[in-house]
């Protein structure tokens, strides 16, 4: 790479140098659960980042954690996007928890169609946050995601199997949500920017 390549490169505002006084600002976006808030790097959800949510099984609640970012991005007029989401989402209960279902747009697809149609509305810029659920993805189709989240400017979602926890990820956020059928657990497993290795990073979670 010839100087005014490398020149280039390193003004990108992601790229921390060791001269520089503070590490790249995380644009961010409250999650709404402050105890998860308080683990992640910038407080909330990282924007142009996909963002992992790796189940245990189903039903777990997995979309109320999502609700209040939602219903936040619908109350700035931003359209979140379903991709082929395994069950129809239950529309008095979105409304109930404040998302406008005039900016709720689902997509239904299967196989690739689902992998494409998650990377293009990601990619478009015209998305707040796009929900897709990939039960079976590769690091490439996942790094191809993530680069179209930080294009787009967008919050990625991807629901998968807890199993996909032992494999690596391009990801910006990693969560694992499980349950001991009392109480619903979520643990951070990764997340953009890093955090305290001092600090439990496991937090009970009351929907």
């Amino acid at each position: 790479m010839n100087a005014v390549g490398l020149n280039e490169v390193l003004r990108h505002p992601g790229v921390w140098r060791r001269a520089s006084t503070s590490a790249p600002t995380l644009r961010t976006l409250a999650s709404g659960c402050a105890e998860l808030d308080a683990l992640l790097p910038g407080g909330g959800w990282p924007v142009g980042a996909l963002s992992e949510i790796l189940l245990s099984q189903d039903g777990l609640g997995e979309l109320s954690l999502l609700m209040p970012a939602l219903a936040e991005l619908t109350r700035r007029r931003r359209r979140v996007v379903f991709v082929a989401p395994p069950y129809v989402p239950y529309a008095p209960a979105l409304q109930e928890h404040g998302v406008d279902l005039s900016q709720v747009t689902q997509i239904e697809a299967s196989g690739g169609d689902s992998y494409w149609g998650t990377e293009q509305c990601l990619r478009s810029g015209g998305c707040g946050a796009v929900l897709c659920w990939l039960p079976k993805s590769d690091y490439a189709q996942l790094r191809r995601l993530q680069l179209a989240a930080e294009t787009g400017g967008s919050l990625g979602f991807v629901f998968r199997p807890a199993a996909a926890a032992q494999a690596a990820s391009p990801s910006g956020l990693r969560l694992l949500v499980d349950s001991d059928g009392a109480t619903t657990r979520i643990e951070v497993l990764k997340c953009r920017g890093g955090f305290d290795t001092r600090r439990d990073t496991r937090l009970r979670w009351s929907r």
